[in-house]
């Protein structure tokens, strides 16, 4: 207690805060203590703002020992796990088990991004952030997978506050605007690993980023100590992409045509393929120091997916509605999709994307 007294005395006289962010800590600590101490008639992980940790530039202004120790007298109230913080899960048996059931027809995507994670988590002296990049058409499970990832990483899944999501032409539209959108994407990324450590940032359409704007946020998936006094080593760095689709299909074809399996096909076939691709695209990935520095730990390829694939796709989506369909519905299901080449008519050309929506049609 002497500790945080010491704390808001020193906040105090460094005006970190101004008045109505003040009131803002205030409000959701006294709303804690209400909830946990005086059990109070309330939920404390309610999604009302005032039971939200406060974000925003009020973390911004003191260094990381200072914010270890409001988190040490957060946690003596009883917010913390024995693990350190109840933010944050790292299930890995949860994670293994997802991907082993719920993703269809991707045994690298299993393999490479289950050891990634579980080498990454265990390991506390890692000299970088993790940062992979998951290539491949539209469908097969690039966006499925960062929320398998994010559901076990994180209690509250993709509505923790150590997650966050950027979706690259919603979030950076303009071209003329890649300078504001460098600060304000910097701060972004300062804050939340300022209060958490281990926060997992998603890119999706990745390839659309503007190469300035990766090379902006490349400090922090460097091997640095720190960038201006914060670590950024505990962080995890995804970048979704389409880059690299059209290869996979190929390799994955000419298995097909030579009477292979697709599971004989090994990351030593495609990972460097994919690196090449990435670095002759259009847009960001290709001119980017991201690049040039050999940053990316993995490039995770995801095949294009079979018929049969998408029956265990259509079979999962009535799971979820709590139906058990027959084989001849699967096969009706899986019929209405559009299969490419033309000749072959072996891939679906949407994967398992619309298949939730589509098996409606088919309910009795």
């Amino acid at each position: 207690m002497f500790s945080l007294v010491i704390l808001l005395s020193f906040l105090a006289d460094a005006d970190f805060f101004q008045f109505d962010s003040i009131s803002n800590v205030s409000t959701y600590y006294f709303n804690y203590i209400y909830c946990n101490i005086w059990e109070g008639d309330c939920q404390p992980h309610q999604d009302d703002a005032t039971q939200e940790v406060p974000t925003g530039d009020i973390w911004s202004g003191f260094s990381q020992y200072y914010t270890g120790m409001l988190t040490a007298w957060y946690c003596s109230l009883g917010q913390c796990c024995d693990s350190g913080d109840c933010r944050i899960t790292n299930n890995i048996t949860g994670l293994e088990k997802d991907l082993q059931v719920k993703l269809h027809g991707q045994h690298l995507v299993q393999s490479v991004v289950l050891k990634a994670i579980q080498g990454f988590i265990k390991n506390p002296e890692s000299n970088k952030p993790l940062t992979l990049s998951f290539h491949g058409w539209s469908g097969t499970g690039k966006n499925f997978v960062a929320r398998i990832v994010v559901d076990n990483l994180y209690r509250d899944g993709i509505k923790s506050e150590c997650v966050r999501l950027f979706i690259a032409p919603f979030h950076f539209p303009h071209a003329r605007l890649v300078d504001v959108y460098k600060g304000q994407l910097r701060e972004a990324i300062r804050d939340m690993v300022l209060r958490c450590p281990q926060t997992l940032f998603i890119f999706d359409e990745a390839e659309k980023l503007h190469p300035g704007l990766i090379d902006a946020i490349k400090p922090y998936m460097d091997h640095y100590d720190n960038v201006d006094g914060v670590s950024y080593r505990r962080a995890i760095f995804l970048f979704l992409s389409n880059i690299g689709g059209g290869a996979i299909n190929e390799l994955a074809l000419d298995f097909w045509h030579s009477g292979q399996n697709r599971e004989d096909i090994g990351m030593e076939d495609l990972e460097h393929l994919l690196r090449a691709e990435a670095m002759e695209a259009e847009g960001g990935f290709a001119q980017s120091e991201l690049m040039s520095g050999h940053l990316i730990d993995f490039f995770v390829p995801f095949l294009p997916l079979e018929y049969r694939h998408v029956k265990l796709c259509a079979r999962d989506a009535y799971a979820d509605r709590g139906l058990q369909p027959d084989e001849g519905t699967l096969d009706e299901v899986a019929k209405a999709i559009l299969y490419i080449p033309k000749e072959e008519k072996l891939f679906s050309a949407q994967g398992c994307k619309s298949i939730p929506q589509r098996i409606s049609f088919f309910l009795p």
